[in-house]
């Protein structure tokens, strides 16, 4: 699952300029899950930070800024305190900025948008 979601991130990252919701990205990338289901949208959460993770370890941008809490302009606490714990500062500091997560949404789609980049690390 966490590559077929990966997958999904970077084809939205390279060909849309908006972000996803849960709700798309279970359905557009067939996950089969239930968001209703409290175990299986944690389940979610954490495959979007296995992702995320990997991918800043690896030098990349964060993918799972581009999915879009439903109801939310952004992101929740949980992404944020993500952040946090990969370096990237106090969590309430980064919610409170706003440029923080259009920049991280800007990183991604220029890293995947590189034919290079997309090659190699897709």
């Amino acid at each position: 699952m966490n590559a077929r979601i990966r997958r999904y991130l970077i084809n939205i990252s390279r060909n849309q300029t908006g972000t996803v919701s849960y709700l798309t990205l279970v359905q557009e990338a067939e996950l089969g899950l239930n968001l209703d289901v409290s175990h299986e949208k944690s389940r979610l959460n954490e495959i979007l930070a296995e992702i995320s993770d990997t991918e800043y370890t690896a030098g990349r941008p964060i993918l799972s800024s581009l999915v879009k809490v439903e109801g939310s302009k952004g992101q929740g606490d949980s992404f944020f305190k993500l952040c946090e714990r990969m370096g990237l500062g106090p969590w309430r500091e980064l919610k409170q900025n706003p440029e923080f997560l259009p920049g991280l949404r800007n990183e991604c789609r220029a890293f995947w948008r590189n034919d290079e980049n997309f090659q190699q690390f897709s």
